[in-house]
């Protein structure tokens, strides 16, 4: 029976660390980041006050925490709904090795010619919502379709283009933008689309700068810059595919490539 005991204490310290945990992966280099800092300043002036019977400041404080609840739950409101969207993700689409393929070749073949592009690539939730905003194209994947929609001049190039399934289901669809002020000013209208869109949603976005050639992927709400074409490739597998597992979380690998530009 006290062996028992035990057994539970020490199974409620290890769900309690890895909720904690969780909650701190899912914050880590977003604007909650700062935003907690100062609710945990908040909570030791709070405490303070208490100690010290600054009745007039700790009732002023008293009467806010309840209005405060609710702003917290708007402020948080995009970071809610992505932890519990990625919490509620039990694996990874299994992706199509010729769909990585075309995808990287035409990514590259833009990059060379220096051509902006905006890619997003549909994981496990879905993307319908934005692929409506679009053009309807329904086509099978290839470099020369993927080229040919970017191309300067075309209708559809100036917005996203959104794969779903092994198809390019819709181009010119507009994402949500990234409202980040601390963002590196470098980063323009697509780059913010990419992070907005992985924010909100687990697919994966590919960017590639008009300026510069520039490669770029945006994964949960973190870019990572100027890739080359065997780390594209790499990334891409090891998101897509299921044996990736085995080697670590998909970020890690976007880790060891570049540093992230929106923290």
């Amino acid at each position: 029976m006290q062996i028992f005991v035990y057994w539970k204490i020490i199974l409620e310290i290890a769900l309690l660390w890895y909720f904690i945990y969780l909650a701190l992966y899912f914050i880590k280099g977003t604007r909650t980041e700062q935003l907690l800092k100062g609710l945990v300043i908040i909570g030791i002036i709070f405490i303070l006050t208490q100690q010290l019977r600054l009745e007039s400041i700790n009732w002023a404080l008293t009467r806010l925490f309840p209005i405060s609840v609710i702003a917290l739950v708007v402020i948080f409101q995009p970071e809610l709904r992505r932890g519990l969207t990625q919490l509620g993700q039990f694996g990874r689409y299994q992706g199509d090795l010729e769909t990585i393929e075309e995808v990287s070749r035409a990514t590259i073949e833009l990059s060379k010619r220096k051509i902006g592009a905006l890619i997003a690539l549909e994981r496990e939730v879905g993307l319908k919502n934005y692929s409506e905003s679009g053009t309807p194209v329904d086509s099978k994947i290839t470099q020369e379709i993927i080229l040919s929609i970017f191309t300067p001049r075309s209708p559809l190039h100036d917005g996203a283009l959104i794969i779903e399934r092994g198809r390019i289901v819709a181009a010119g669809c507009l994402l949500p933008l990234n409202q980040e002020p601390g963002l590196s000013k470098e980063l323009g209208t697509r780059h913010r689309a990419a992070i907005g869109l992985s924010e909100e949603t687990d697919a994966i976005c590919i960017v590639v700068s008009e300026e510069t050639g520039g490669i770029s992927i945006s994964v949960s709400g973190k870019m990572t810059r100027d890739l080359d074409q065997q780390d594209l490739a790499r990334v891409l597998n090891g998101m897509f595919h299921k044996q990736a597992k085995k080697k670590g979380p998909h970020l890690k690998i976007l880790s060891k490539l570049s540093p992230k530009v929106n923290q």
